[in-house]
């Protein structure tokens, strides 16, 4: 059964692994012809740019692979909570096409990771102090949806 996740209706029945490979793909495709001003355009007035999407994404990638390695390696392991929009503050000079690098190149190196992990590993146990106790297998389907809930951002900059 798969565990919910605050993006279990983004990922609905897709396999998680399997989906990380196509979302970053897709990504990747939507910003392939984006110029320097592209990236600096937004989906809706007042959300995030497109190159603050990609670091989020990539931030994301880095915190979340993050956990698990600790997950799968220290018994015990206890997660921080990180505040995402100080995270972004903190890199407000990457550009969007270095931003783009970064999501997927760490989101391969995590799918990767993921996909050479028994059922055993993916039920290693964590805790979080927002979500309690956690799975690898949880972080797994949260990275998937977690793409899949910003690429219709990405298709609206595209299309604006």
């Amino acid at each position: 059964m798969a565990p919910t996740t605050p993006y279990s209706k983004d990922l609905g029945d897709r396999e998680p692994i399997a989906s990380i490979h196509d979302a970053i793909g897709r990504i990747q495709s939507l910003a392939a012809r984006w110029s320097p001003a592209d990236y600096e355009r937004s989906y809706a007035p007042g959300k995030w740019t497109a190159r603050q999407l990609l670091i989020h994404l990539a931030q994301a990638e880095l915190a979340l692979g993050t956990r698990a390695r600790m997950a799968l390696t220290t018994p015990g392991y206890q997660a921080q909570a990180f505040n995402q929009d100080a995270w972004i503050a903190r890199e407000s000079s990457l550009s969007g096409a270095d931003a783009l690098a970064a999501f997927a190149a760490l989101g391969r190196m995590n799918a990767v990771l993921f996909a050479s992990l028994s059922e055993a590993d993916r039920q290693t146990t964590l805790t979080h102090p927002e979500y309690g106790p956690l799975t690898v297998d949880w972080i797994i389907y949260m990275i998937a949806g977690h793409q899949l809930h910003h690429i219709p951002h990405f298709e609206q900059i595209t299309r604006s």
